[in-house]
């Protein structure tokens, strides 16, 4: 079955914008998780705008389900990733100013570079993941940098699907999914996967292990409430 880790990072945006634990990560963190998430994804960036370094220790200590730390692996966020082991560290080629995340690694260009990282994350004991879009030459090259797993980039999916356009999307991630698995790789996706989107991209996307999911999912809990987005989300995923 498909993993559920609920990215976490809108919730520490609404935290920070008075400058006070409220709401508390931690205790939202193990709500989701007694709500049936299976596990929470936190993105710190540099400038710590909503998800913090300082926020991977309480979580890892409080939460019995996996943490996945996802970010651009500069020296501060890799000393901090390797003292306190998350599950799972993905990797992102975000520059430091980035809006958000939007585009894979060139595992071609960049290959020594994520090689001697992951390398380092093995040494600690964490899982690893890297980021990346569907083309099949940065798969390809992605075996060479050791990674565990790749973490597909679904916004180009999000972005086009409709009821007329999905099969056509959609392809890109089914054969990118199945190149992965052929090569030895596990399959994480995520970013802008909402309730409308996913199933179909569960069902036609073959050996998902993991989707990480977060800004639609908190705005889907204003309407709905947390502990109801979540099952619904779940049951997007056949559960």
């Amino acid at each position: 079955m498909t993993a559920l880790s609920v990215n976490l990072n809108k919730v520490a945006l609404l935290r920070n914008s008075r400058g006070r634990n409220y709401p508390d990560l931690v205790k939202v963190a193990l709500d989701c998780q007694q709500m049936g998430a299976d596990g929470i994804t936190i993105h710190p960036r540099p400038d710590e705008r909503h998800a913090r370094k300082s926020d991977i220790p309480a979580l890892k200590e409080a939460i019995s389900v996996e943490l996945n730390v996802e970010g651009y692996p500069n020296e501060d966020l890799l000393q901090v990733v390797e003292k306190y082991k998350p599950a799972q560290f993905t990797m992102v080629p975000d520059p430091p100013g980035a809006l958000t995340s939007d585009s894979g690694w060139d595992t071609i260009t960049h290959s020594s570079f994520l090689k001697e990282i992951i390398a380092r994350m093995h040494e600690a004991g964490i899982r690893c993941s890297i980021f990346i879009g569907t083309e099949p030459k940065f798969i390809e090259a992605a075996v060479a940098t050791g990674t565990d797993r790749l973490e597909l980039y679904t916004e180009p999916y999000a972005a086009h699907y409709s009821m007329d356009s999905r099969e056509k999307v959609v392809a890109p991630f089914t054969q990118a999914a199945e190149l992965a698995h052929g090569l030895g790789l596990k399959i994480n996706a995520g970013h802008d996967l909402n309730l409308d989107n996913l199933t179909y991209f569960a069902d036609k996307v073959p050996h998902l292990d993991e989707v990480s999911i977060g800004h639609a999912l908190i705005t889907d809990a204003l309407y709905l409430g947390l502990q109801e987005t979540i099952t619904r989300y779940q049951k997007c995923l056949g559960k």
